[in-house]
């Protein structure tokens, strides 16, 4: 037998990455446990042998290649480890699409494997390298070069776009009153059933070409955001780039921003603030070529949003500043798309009120989150997140009372949801009031936030 050669490129990554053999075996292992379901059983002898030239199976080049992507902060291939990749499970939907053909290939890819339930999508975790690169090739790119049009099967044209445009404002509103827990695989079905036949094969010019890549990313970036709400942020990740990449392809730079923003805020409640903040100076930079001054309004906000995560109350402040300054002006603006027309006064007011949440100022938090439950009662999923924000800045005034009776609410509404959000916020208020309550000030609410938690896991 041919003697192995030894693996010089794995040790090069692991002394850079400063990563100890045991170390990469542990976190492999673990990894593989809780989020792709597997039982490995790698160990540093393991690491020693990959080493010497052993070749693991599949899924362990991919695994490896994700730990020490995660610690170098950068996108590392099984093959640069030298390892043989026996799949590219973990790698579908990470990278922005360049061409017409590639979008196509990956998001039809992507919405195959998620129908099929693979658990490497379902259970992934947010990668932070991901959207980094996402956002810098949006902005460093050239421009699309050639028409995006179609020469395959029967003549399509703007009726059938304006159908899927129908049908993604039907399921938006759905999302918005029951959560997203229940309709994503809809939405997937639909994407695969109606959307892949149309991308693959129909003939189109190009005004229609770029409506259908529009329409498609929509649909992608409402998956993604369903992912998101249902706490399965690898698979949102995996959306959301998609959703981006089609965005450009289309030439939609508002619906590129918004894509950016809905990054931004995941990047917050993943606790990366730095790339939130990244993320949304560059939905400014997209949102700023459209004229949209609501547009603008959700991308100074979001930078907001970062800077408090980080504790950066001075920064924060001049952010919210511009985001206030940018929607008074926009008042009487009809220049925004459709589905922008969720990011009203409420809207604003309760992403104001998460900033001063997460700077602790719940005086202020109380005032905003008030003037955001002046909203639209089709938004059921929003109330809960709002009365929930109330909940935790009356907690951080120390209003105990009302703090419990508002989370009692919240708990209600949320019953009626598929949202994984919307518990966490929950059972998040129920825990620091418990830090500061007598178990018989608040035994309702703890009753009622248990019996949603118990709801959450029989549904899981």
């Amino acid at each position: 037998m041919p003697r192995q050669q030894a693996n010089a490129q794995l040790r090069r990554a692991l002394e850079e990455a400063g990563c100890s053999h045991s170390r990469l075996a542990r976190t492999v292992v673990d990894l593989a446990a809780s989020e792709y379901g597997l039982s490995l059983k790698y160990d540093h002898s393991s690491v020693i042998r990959w080493l010497d030239g052993q070749q693991p199976r599949s899924p362990g080049p991919e695994l490896v290649a994700y730990v020490i992507s995660e610690r170098l902060g950068r996108r590392v291939s099984p093959e640069e480890l030298g390892m043989r990749s026996g799949a590219d499970a973990i790698e579908i939907g990470h990278d922005l699409p360049l061409t017409w053909n590639s979008g196509i290939a990956n998001l039809t890819k992507l919405w195959k494997a998620d129908m099929d339930r693979r658990q490497f999508l379902t259970g992934s975790t947010f990668a932070v390298s991901v959207y980094a690169a996402a956002g810098v090739r949006l902005l460093t790119l050239p421009a699309i070069e050639g028409p995006l049009v179609g020469s395959a099967g029967r003549h399509i044209g703007e009726s059938e776009i304006a159908s899927l445009r129908e049908m993604a404002r039907t399921y938006r509103q759905l999302d918005n009153r029951l959560g997203g827990g229940q309709l994503r695989a809809a939405v997937v079905q639909l994407l695969d059933g109606q959307v892949t036949p149309l991308l693959r094969n129909a003939s189109f010019g190009e005004a229609v070409g770029l409506s259908l890549a529009s329409v498609a990313a929509e649909l992608a970036q409402m998956v993604g955001w369903m992912a998101f709400d249902a706490e399965s942020h690898g698979l949102a990740q995996r959306y959301l780039v998609q959703a981006l990449g089609l965005a450009r392809l289309a030439g939609d730079n508002s619906l590129a921003a918004e894509i950016l923003c809905a990054m931004s805020q995941q990047a917050v409640y993943v606790a990366r603030p730095d790339q939130a903040i990244d993320l949304a100076r560059a939905a400014g930079a997209v949102a700023r070529r459209t004229g949209s001054l609501v547009l603008v309004t959700e991308c100074h906000v979001a930078e907001a949003h970062g800077h408090a995560a980080r504790n950066d109350a001075r920064s924060c402040s001049q952010a919210l500043t511009a985001a206030e300054h940018s929607f008074a002006m926009a008042v009487d603006s009809h220049d925004s798309p459709e589905w922008l027309s969720y990011f009203d006064e409420a809207y604003l007011s309760a992403r104001i009120a998460q900033c001063f949440r997460d700077l602790g100022e719940g005086n202020q938090a109380v005032r905003y989150a008030q003037k955001s439950l002046d909203m639209n009662g089709e938004f059921v999923r929003g109330r809960a997140f709002n009365l929930a924000l109330l909940g935790t800045g009356l907690t951080q005034q120390g209003d105990i009372d009302q703090a419990a009776a508002i989370g009692f609410q919240a708990a209600r509404v949320a019953m009626s949801l598929q949202s994984q959000r919307s518990v966490r916020y929950i059972l998040n208020l129920q825990k620091d009031l418990a830090a500061i309550a007598p178990p018989r000030a608040i035994e309702e609410f703890t009753h009622q936030a248990k019996a949603l938690a118990r709801e959450r896991i029989a549904r899981q």
